[in-house]
């Protein structure tokens, strides 16, 4: 591999900041990178940059899946700049594997002036979020998962992410999404 830094690094570590998490150990394998993360919630994952261009198939979420096992670890992120095959995507929703598209950005997305910084609520800020305004989730304006900023901050469906956006008259102005 060469010294310069791939896009699917790039990507990686843009990823990594971008929720928080703490890499305890990176190692090269073939055809990727592995890194042994902490997430913000104490968890431990396994995130693999694919550093071919190619299609990502069965193969890597088999790999993966293995190598969670062996580690005993139940949370597996991959990255590429390839495509996902559909029987990819089936499998790795099955076997706890978050797949990042290749639309990921590869630069802090936040650090735009037009962008909103976005974040998710805890489990028990929403509860209370929801119980003191009376309401249910489903009603609240709503956003979609595959919303490049949803992606970037870990968001799934089911739940809501807190849109903080500068304004002028306002100072500050916050607005609640339900992610669908």
């Amino acid at each position: 591999m060469s010294s310069e830094e791939t896009l699917v690094e790039k990507k990686t570590k843009v990823l990594i900041k971008l929720r928080g998490y703490k890499v305890l150990n990176k190692e090269e394998i073939k055809n990727a990178i592995s890194y042994n993360i902490k997430m913000k919630d104490k968890k431990k994952a396994i995130l693999w940059a694919v550093t071919t261009d190619g299609t990502v198939g069965v193969a890597y979420i088999t790999q993966l899946k293995k190598a969670m096992d062996d580690a005993k670890i139940e949370n597996g992120i991959i990255t590429t700049i390839g495509k996902y095959t559909h029987t990819a995507k089936s499998r790795a929703k099955q076997n706890g594997i978050e797949l990042i598209p290749k639309i990921f950005p590869s630069f802090q997305i936040f650090d735009h002036e037009f962008v909103s910084k976005h974040e998710l609520l805890k489990p028990e800020e929403k509860e209370e979020f929801l119980e003191d305004y009376k309401m249910q989730a489903y009603k609240l304006p709503r956003i979609n998962a595959s919303d490049p900023a949803i992606i970037a901050v870990g968001g799934n469906p089911g739940d809501i992410v807190r849109v903080i956006r500068k304004s002028k008259t306002a100072g500050k102005y916050v607005a609640y999404r339900y992610i669908i």
